[in-house]
């Protein structure tokens, strides 16, 4: 099943893609068929629903063509355009990547043995089509794939770690590399302003195999730079779901932004950021591709 926040009629509303992915059937219009009140917004449908009502919502959205709206009649925004707090994310956790960009950025770690956690702000996400805006000429690009937390857990087992995610999504971890180096730490670099697309969908994990190895990829103007496969994370989704829980709670809609493969703009000599008028296509297996352009 795949989920969505959209302006319609000037008015934000959460919907489900048809079979086809051609329409989009408002979740008011289902939950009003369930007899059950609609969520408020993204967080509050994946707070508030478990797998008995994703099943409801999936099987009677298979019967409700005639209620759809046709996609190309909606914009299509951030899934969930304000995280209730900061974006929790990796870095160099793929082997290719961190080799590339060791010594460049603040720091001149190799491979890591533990994980390298940060954060990243997000007020709000940004969503399919829509600007970054070009704050600095050390622009980067990082597609990712981001996991949705479903439901509240500390200490969670890695066995168990699937009863804990609601689904996935594509993220941009847009970066600022001359930021980054300067102030050692990454929070400001990559929390700029239009920094953080994400998109188009969430897909629920019913909708994905259970071992998710996906490709991902990221198209600079039609130039494949970045094409790997999320088996190739060095910390694996279960790994990073139970060790981030250790002692510290995760809750229903965190989001989590799993690490970028090699590619990226820093890794080229001479590097390849991002410019005015690019169009990123950052494209996940299952999932979709999220298009963002840089401002003119």
């Amino acid at each position: 099943m795949y989920l969505l926040t959209y302006i319609y009629d000037d008015k934000y509303n959460l919907g489900t893609l048809t079979k086809e992915k051609d329409k989009v059937i408002p979740i008011d219009v289902i939950y009003r068929e369930l007899k059950m009140s609609p969520p408020k917004d993204m967080l509050d449908l994946i707070k508030t629903s478990n797998s008995t009502i994703i099943k409801k919502i999936s099987n009677i959205s298979g019967i409700m063509y005639n209620q759809a709206i046709d996609i190309a009649t909606v914009k299509i925004t951030a899934p969930i355009r304000y995280p209730h707090s900061d974006i929790i994310c990796l870095g160099k956790n793929y082997a290719d990547h961190a080799k590339e960009v060791m010594g460049m950025t603040s720091d001149n770690l190799g491979l890591p043995k533990y994980p390298i956690y940060f954060s990243k702000r997000a007020n709000p996400a940004i969503g399919d089509n829509d600007i970054i805006k070009y704050h600095t000429d050390s622009m980067d690009y990082e597609v990712e794939l981001a996991i949705i937390i479903g439901k509240d857990g500390i200490n969670i087992n890695k066995e168990d770690v699937s009863d804990y995610i609601f689904g996935y999504t594509i993220a941009n971890d847009i970066s600022a590399r001359r930021l980054q180096k300067k102030h050692i730490q990454w929070y400001k670099a990559k929390s700029l302003d239009t920094f953080c697309p994400m998109g188009p969908y969430i897909v629920h994990k019913s909708s994905l195999p259970s071992k998710i190895n996906l490709d991902i990829q990221c198209y600079i103007n039609g130039e494949l730079r970045q094409n790997s496969n999320t088996s190739n994370l060095i910390f694996d989704i279960p790994y990073i779901v139970s060790d981030l829980s250790k002692n510290m709670k995760l809750y229903s809609g965190d989001i989590i932004l799993t690490g970028t493969p090699a590619g990226v703009g820093l890794g080229y000599k001479p590097p390849k950021f991002l410019k005015r008028g690019d169009k990123i296509e950052s494209f996940i297996e299952g999932i979709g591709t999220l298009v963002n352009y840089v401002s003119k």
